[in-house]
């Protein structure tokens, strides 16, 4: 609702600094906010809406198989399409939010129903992740609905990632998290330019950038967390290149917009920024996570922000607890990167201030 409320604020101000011949459809802008807004808010009603039709859904599911359905894999495949079409046809043709989050049980049981139908196939492995990210990208292009979009994104990614560990190429998850980090960095920094390149775009702004937000997440934990798939500990560095330099460059489109352009002020922030993303070159996801909360902290975006920082504290104790290191090189990492954050904390926090009384 604050967004519908300062619409006419921020339009004025557009107005007084373009011209007054600056024309803008307030009404319709103020639909389309609405619009947003509703579609983000209620999420306890959301997830128990979600809860009820996953249920409903399942219940349904088990009478087809209690039928024989399991036994027929075209019956599989052919119901599998059908809750597909379904839920896109529902999220597309009504605007209700039970509808809409019902569609999303049907959607996602449509997904597991083809998955169970096409596994009874000897087909080539590969095959069902590309399937699941091309109905995804058609399901994206029909209906640009929150939720839906939001899933559609998942499947995606996730559909990425599962072809890099079915073919136990563990080292690609690298590629991909340079891949996602570089998406989600452009998206949030070009995020006038995405939503102003059509009504489609705009829509599926949001989802988007938090799918992206989330995949990027499910790429760090394949690294963050030793073991948990074969990777070659001497080239863990290798999603740090891009994850790194990102994170740099952030640092400098935040001191620009704070306006703190002194030479030697600027000097010691980056030189600080670097010492502290050293320790970080053989744990990305910690740099990754801290790529994360920047981008959030750039343009406000508080749900991602939290995460960032349960995702930071969640690969922290991850690295306290990689068995590559010694615990004493680890406490030292740790507690030097611990001092140069509390450095780094008061300079700026020091500065700011000397700078607002100025």
């Amino acid at each position: 609702m604050n967004n519908i409320h300062n619409i006419h604020d921020k339009l004025e101000l557009i107005r007084r600094s373009e011209g007054y011949g600056f024309v803008a459809d307030e009404n319709s802008l103020s639909l389309e906010y609405q619009r947003i807004d509703e579609e983000k808010s209620g999420l306890v009603i959301k997830i128990l809406s979600i809860a009820g039709g996953f249920l409903a859904t399942v219940s349904f599911i088990g009478f087809l198989l209690e039928a024989g359905l399991y036994n027929s894999e075209i019956g599989l495949i052919l119901f599998g399409v059908l809750f597909i079409a379904g839920a896109i046809y529902i999220s597309r043709k009504y605007q209700r939010q039970i509808l809409d989050t019902s569609a999303i049980s049907v959607y996602i049981i449509g997904f597991c129903l083809l998955a169970l139908g096409i596994s009874h196939f000897k087909v080539d492995k590969n095959i069902l992740p590309v399937l699941f990210m091309i109905i995804a990208a058609v399901s994206i292009s029909i209906t640009q609905r929150y939720m839906l979009s939001f899933i559609s994104v998942l499947i995606i990614n996730g559909s990425l990632l599962s072809l890099i560990v079915i073919n136990d190429a563990f080292d690609l998850v690298h590629f991909y998290n340079i891949l996602m980090a570089l998406c989600l960095t452009y998206c949030f920094l070009k995020e006038a330019k995405i939503i102003s390149a059509g009504k489609k775009l705009s829509r599926l702004y949001d989802p988007l950038r938090l799918g992206l937000l989330f995949s990027l997440l499910a790429g760090l934990a394949f690294v963050g967390k030793r073991g948990m798939v074969k990777m070659d500990a001497d080239f863990i560095w290798l999603s740090s290149v891009i994850i790194i330099p990102a994170v740099i460059y952030l640092v400098f489109l935040i001191l620009k917009i704070l306006e703190i352009d002194d030479r030697k002020r600027t000097t010691i922030i980056y030189i600080l920024s670097v010492l502290l993303l050293i320790p970080t070159a053989f744990s990305p996801a910690i740099s990754g996570s801290l790529l994360i909360i920047l981008l959030c902290f750039f343009v406000n975006y508080k749900t991602g922000f939290v995460t960032g920082i349960i995702a930071f504290i969640y690969f922290v104790g991850q690295y306290y607890y990689d068995l590559n290191f010694s615990l004493l090189t680890k406490s030292l990492l740790l507690f030097t990167t611990g001092v140069l954050l509390i450095i780094f904390f008061l300079f700026t926090s020091k500065k700011l201030r000397a700078d607002e009384k100025n």
